[in-house]
């Protein structure tokens, strides 16, 4: 019996099946670069100024293994401009932009060019720093860490910078220090946290982090009001969303192993102006693993469709 006509069918198969493996390949490596990274992390007292050499190599080499686009840092202490580039370098980012080099600065490292647009300390603790890369207005902050009325001055003051630009695409992103009105039923969990919080108000006369004695949602709540979308709510689930305290802080500030899970809170994000936060493929917090040794604060990570 004459087999060609089987073999040829056979072969016009597998010329098909491969076709569509290479196609769906090409596909899924288009969207890909179509995609655009984001990482936002406190870095802890830029690894105690310089001296923690070891946390500070782990660092680069985790950045470098998520390949972002760009990431927007807190807790630059102890670096200059140079430092920086040498830093964002190992990770393939040739571009940077740094608010200052005294006290907590943040910066902004990128893959492509920054332009910067402001460089705003009056008024605010640490200061916000505006540049503009990939298409998108980064607004990088840290917030006060133990105010809650300086924090909301702090967020009126930078969402009226924000609501100024007119821009249609922007981040406001960093370390917040505050929570938020849709982690309300999680909070009512973490009545340990809130006692911790309610201690330390007691002895201290010139600061307050809570305000009339509960967790603060008035600073998220002005950011979300202009409007701002939290863009790790649609892709996270509850029980995840902490972002501090990290295990690499058991030891420090007499936190033990047992204390940094106790006094899990949320308090860094990445807000999305609504046309940018519909284009949000992915965001997490990413607080498990290498993580956990890096910095006192967990980083968000967000990807969105260029």
């Amino acid at each position: 019996m004459n087999q060609t006509p089987l073999k040829n069918s056979n072969t016009i198969r597998w010329i098909l099946v491969a076709a569509f493996v290479a196609g769906t390949s090409i596909h899924v490596a288009a969207e890909e670069e179509n995609d655009i990274k984001i990482i936002s992390y406190n870095i802890w007292n830029g690894f105690e100024w310089g001296k923690h050499e070891e946390r500070h190599k782990a660092f680069i080499d985790w950045m470098r293994s998520q390949d972002a686009d760009v990431a927007a840092l807190q807790e630059l202490c102890g670096y200059d401009l140079e430092k920086l580039q040498a830093d964002a370098a190992q990770w393939g980012h040739p571009h940077v932009a740094l608010l200052k080099t005294e006290g907590y600065p943040v910066g902004l490292t990128s893959k492509e060019p920054i332009n910067i647009k402001e460089r705003l300390l009056e008024g605010l603790w640490h200061g916000m720093l505006h540049a503009k890369t990939s298409g998108i207005d980064f607004f990088v902050v840290h917030l006060s860490p133990a105010d809650a009325q300086t924090r909301l001055r702090e967020a009126r003051i930078i969402t009226e910078r924000v609501a100024a630009t007119g821009s249609a695409e922007f981040l406001i992103l960093g370390d917040f220090n505050a929570h938020s009105p849709a982690d309300a039923d999680l909070d009512r969990q973490r009545q340990a946290l809130l006692e911790r919080y309610r201690q330390s108000d007691a002895t201290n006369d010139k600061h307050q982090n809570l305000l009339l004695g509960e967790f603060d949602i008035s600073v998220i709540s002005r950011f979300l009001s202009l409007p701002a979308i939290d863009v790790s709510l649609r892709h996270m689930d509850v029980s995840q969303r902490f972002s501090y305290p990290a295990p690499a802080l058991v030891g420090h500030y007499e936190q033990t192993p047992e204390s940094v899970v106790e006094y899990r809170e949320r308090i860094d994000y990445i807000l999305a102006s609504p046309r940018l936060a519909t284009r949000c493929t992915s965001a997490t917090i990413v607080n498990s693993g290498a993580t956990e040794g890096l910095s006192d604060h967990f980083p968000v990570v967000a990807q969105f469709d260029r």
